[in-house]
């Protein structure tokens, strides 16, 4: 009989590894192969993982001995062709390995986990041991189990310290320990009852009634189910049963029904269940677009007739939203699927919110502040094609569409698009563009503050441009009002922080029942504490930056590693009390807004508040139900949220954000003030805004109090040329690493050295330590690299600065450094 040829698949891991690697697979695994099949593979040693089947291969060195599968996890595929070419295409482009993007993309529900287990060592004689009682107990479960993981060992020993008992087991020989392999995802088990199956065989239904009529709690439970699963009307929709959940009632007792289950008249069973059930479904009729709207649309789809991607640029509440749940609806009528990413997850919330009544069922959400089983949920949602449309932050990008018609990118010049740590270092919009061309679908970049590089893209013709001038329905652009805080203080008008006039607008505005946002780009009460006798100021152990004071938890935190400490009361370097808190954060603006408006309900929104679950909710619904007065929040007060009865925005600082080291820097403020403001007068209602700065001259101010954008663009794109920066050059840079200073330094050099003995100085920035030289034990220094767009061969270049990176790192001396890339990486 003939042995069947061999079968070799080519495995991409969750690893920083720079390739896929070949596997054999076993022949009873051969028909469950598949590309795209999640499969688990040993690595390394003793390393087992979830990797994806990328391809199948049959140029294999006969000689070499490949590993074989162990498992294939998928009846059908989790990954599709248009992820994999993803996948190679930002490794490529974004310089990181293949292994970092999948890891990146697959959410860690779909990853099988390592949980460490012990057993008995065959080996082991117990009679002449000597062992401690908890070791004694241990030894005494395993008897009765093949295996223990370490979370039964703490429970069957019930002390914290179960580590220190496994320890000596081990070292006494006792027992092994090994890693079992764990899937992260759990399904929706739900609880449900029913009529025992022999009472309705037998016929007994009645009988059993009629037994009841004298215990009356029991009773309730029978009649109550009869009501929603009538039994008597058709016998065989008892086997459905009904939830438990929906039979709670003050009447129906869990003994009462615990005791109906012991006597076999119910029983109970659990049902596997979406975590999304409870979704309306089918779709309502699209909002009518206004005139303006409507003629916005059809230029849109003009140029998606072209296979153009379109930039729709139109003013603060204009009503880009409406525009795109057209779009959408056009899309799902035609049976295909649709991507609108955002850039926060606070804005999702109030986007899902009126896209949920547009699209029901149909639609499914994805960010970070759902759970690994939910994500998983709305993962396999778009396999089997229960989701239509998909709204999420960046990291939905990496969903299994295979259908992809319309990809909507809302806020497009967030800067919070792109990924900062870990690799793969990426700018969602950018890679949403690629996706577009990959699955020839029609792209949409949406926003009242387009980034530099898009309108050059659409004024340059690579992408069409569609105006929308005025508001929406009836309401008109705030009046803006600017502030000089240098003079009020000088004259020791300021209330806290409050100018004289932003102060009187505040109060009048709570006295006409309206809400104010107060706009305030720094977490924490202060920036940082000092010593008013020795000028000490507490800094971060493992960062080159000051403690930031968060009043709420009396603790002082590090916003980069996060490390905290208590508040100190006294001064450790001179023993002096007199501490002083230095620069206003969100928490000293919400104590100083409610000394001021003690009646006024006042809701902080910043990465403290909003940790948990649903807070965002709960917020947003706060200000719609009008049971919030004022808002103070960082950015994400900024971003596209809709509220009507806003009729105030204030801005306490401008100033600081425009003086950060950045070429982006007068752009983001340009950005965050037009956007913060345009949450003002989104009704009939009149909005103002009030711009705190000590420097009233800038010409920035005068743009955005009269909406000039374009004049803002010619500014800033004359001084991007003549500087050297996007969009006329591309950006790659590269940051050193090194625990300690000096090789960091060293390493830095000889990488420059390296690299302008081949592509010269012109392209090239000296080594240089950034803004903040050293975050988590590691010294930063910083090389630019800036290459002119479309005169240099960029994959080629791209290479060549990796092969020195490697060089380097072969090097005695710097085997502990980190070297890494990040392509547009501002």
């Amino acid at each position: 009989m003939l042995q069947a040829p061999e079968v070799f698949v080519e495995v991409i891991v969750p690893l920083a590894v720079p390739r896929a690697y070949t596997y054999v697979v076993p022949e009873q695994l051969s028909e469950y192969v598949d590309i795209g099949s999640r499969v688990v593979v040993p690595f390394g040693r003793q390393k087992v993982v979830t990797g994806v089947i990328s391809g199948f291969t049959g140029n294999v060195d006969e000689d070499q001995m490949f590993k074989p599968l162990i498992d294939v996890l998928d009846d059908i595929p989790h990954l599709n062709e248009y992820q994999l070419k993803l996948f190679h295409w930002m490794s490529e482009y974004y310089m990181c390995t293949i292994g970092e993007v999948f890891n990146n993309a697959l959410p860690s529900g779909l990853k099988l986990s390592n949980e460490s287990h012990i057993q008995l060592n065959p080996g082991f004689v117990e009679s002449g041991s000597i062992l401690t009682d908890k070791e004694h107990l241990l030894i005494s479960a395993l008897h009765h189990n093949d295996s223990l993981s370490f979370k039964e060992v703490e429970k069957i020993l019930q002390i914290k310290s179960y580590v220190r008992v496994i320890k000596s087991l081990i070292d006494k020989g006792a027992v092994l320990i090994f890693d079992a392999l764990k899937d992260k995802y759990t399904p929706k088990k739900v609880k449900y009852i029913r009529i025992h199956p022999g009472i309705l065989e037998k016929g007994k239904l009645e009988e059993t009634l009629n037994n009841l009529e004298h215990k009356e709690k029991q009773l309730n439970w029978m009649l109550a189910y009869l009501q929603v699963v009538p039994v008597f009307e058709e016998v065989s929709i008892n086997a459905q049963g009904v939830a438990k959940t929906a039979l709670q009632r003050p009447e129906l007792s869990e003994s009462s029904l615990k005791t109906l289950i012991k006597n076999n008249i119910f029983e109970s069973f659990e049902k596997i269940v979406s975590r999304f059930d409870d979704l309306e479904e089918g779709m309502d009729t699209p909002p009518e677009l206004t005139p303006e709207q409507s003629v916005a649309k059809d230029k849109i789809l003009s140029y998606f007739e072209k296979n153009q991607p379109v930039l729709l640029h139109g003013v603060t509440g204009s009503g880009k939203t409406e525009i795109y749940i057209n779009l959408i609806h056009d899309v799902i009528e035609s049976g295909g699927q649709v991507l609108y990413l955002l850039p926060e997850i606070a804005l999702t919330t109030q986007i899902v919110q009126r896209l949920r009544k547009s699209f029901g069922d149909k639609m499914g959400v994805y960010h970070s502040k759902y759970n690994d089983n939910e994500r998983v949920e709305v993962w396999r949602g778009i396999l089997s094609g229960k989701f239509s449309v998909i709204v999420g932050v960046r990291s939905a990008i990496f969903l299994p569409f295979d259908n992809l018609d319309l990809i909507i990118v809302d806020e497009e010049h967030e800067n919070t698009y792109k990924q900062f740590d870990p690799a793969p270092r990426y700018q969602a919009r950018d890679v949403a563009l690629y996706l577009s061309k990959l699955h020839h679908a029609s792209i949409l970049l949406g926003t009242a503050t387009p980034s530099v590089e898009s309108y050059y893209l659409a004024q340059s013709g690579k992408m069409g441009l569609v105006k929308i001038l005025g508001r929406y329905g009836k309401a008109h652009m705030p009046e803006i009002h600017l502030v000089d805080i240098s003079r009020s203080r000088r004259e020791r008008t300021m209330k806290g922080d409050l100018s004289p006039v932003l102060h009187q607008r505040i109060a009048e505005s709570i006295q006409r029942k309206e809400q104010v946002i107060i706009f305030q780009n720094r977490r924490g009460y202060a920036n940082y504490l000092t010593c008013l006798d020795c000028g000490w100021i507490p800094k971060c152990d493992q960062c080159a930056v000051s403690l930031t004071y968060h009043m709420y938890s009396n603790q002082i935190k590090c916003h980069y590693c996060g490390f905290k400490e208590h508040n100190p009361t006294k001064c450790p370097e001179c023993n002096s009390s007199r501490i002083k808190t230095i620069g206003i954060g969100t928490e000293k603006v919400e104590e100083d807004l409610q000394l001021f408006f003690g009646e006024a309900n006042i809701m902080r929104m910043d990465l403290d508040t909003t940790r948990s679950k649903g807070i965002y909710q709960k917020i947003i619904d706060g200000i719609d139900q009008g049971e919030i007065d004022i808002l103070v929040g960082t950015q994400m007060v900024t971003k596209g949220l809709d509220f009507k009865n806003v009729t105030l925005v204030g801005v306490l600082d401008a100033d600081r954000m425009m003086f950060y080291p950045d070429f982006r820097s007068f752009e983001r403020t340009f950005q965050l003030i037009t956007q913060v403001s345009g949450r003002a007068g989104r009704s009939e209602k009149k909005g103002e805004v009030v711009i705190q700065t000590a420097d009233p001259g800038q010409r920035i101010f005068q743009w955005i109090i009269h909406n000039q954008y374009e004049d803002f663009y010619k500014s800033e794109i004359s001084e991007r040329q003549a500087f050297r920066y996007p969009p006329f050059f591309r950006l790659i840079k590269l940051t050193i690493k090194h625990k300690q200073k000096k090789p960091a330094q060293q390493g830095a050099m000889h990488l420059y050295q390296l690299m302008v003995e081949t592509i010269g100085h012109s392209l090239l920035t000296e080594p240089h330590e950034p803004v903040i030289g050293k975050i988590r034990n590691y010294y930063l220094m910083e090389i630019l690299v800036r290459l002119p767009r479309d005169k240099v061969d960029l994959k080629r270049l791209k290479k060549f600065l990796q092969e020195c990176a490697f060089e380097i790192q072969q090097h005695k001396t710097f085997r502990q450094l980190l070297i890494q890339f990040d392509v547009d990486p501002y």
